[in-house]
């Protein structure tokens, strides 16, 4: 079965609060959950960085919870597509904590495809989805 990706950038509204944050992710990961997707959510209290990856109908089920939901505006995808095999197979949905350097790396980076380089953590290589690997590594060790 093909795995897809899709990754974006958005706002959260400006009263969102942390317990309200935490209980959306909490909420998002017992949905992913059900339809079989994975993925990391990235806030520097600003923006939102999240990517998620699962099979064809789970991945069109939550982008579409995501497009609806009132908790963030400004939703800009910045890619979606096949990918090989799962990225980020750890989480059904997990936040991190993120500089906004990070956040705006992640924003512009290179995300025409979604396969790891083989260098993925040389700092700069430029594609989204080796910078948020990068990112996402320390965090999955301390797990």
């Amino acid at each position: 079965m093909p795995i897809r990706a899709v990754v974006y950038v958005s706002q959260p509204v400006v009263d969102l609060s942390f317990e309200h944050l935490e209980s959306l992710v909490a909420d998002a990961a017992r949905f992913n959950r059900m339809a079989g997707v994975t993925g990391v959510l990235l806030h520097d209290g600003v923006r939102f960085v999240q990517y998620f990856e699962g099979p064809e109908d789970g991945v069109i089920s939550v982008y579409e919870r995501v497009l609806q939901s009132k908790s963030h505006t400004e939703i800009v995808e910045l890619a979606r597509g096949l990918v090989s095999a799962r990225q980020f197979p750890y989480w059904s949905m997990h936040r991190l904590p993120a500089d906004p350097l990070l956040v705006g790396q992640l924003a512009r980076a290179n995300w025409s495809r979604f396969k790891r380089s083989d260098q993925s953590s040389v700092p700069g290589s430029g594609w989204g989805i080796d910078l948020l690997a990068a990112a996402v590594a320390p965090h999955v060790a301390a797990a």
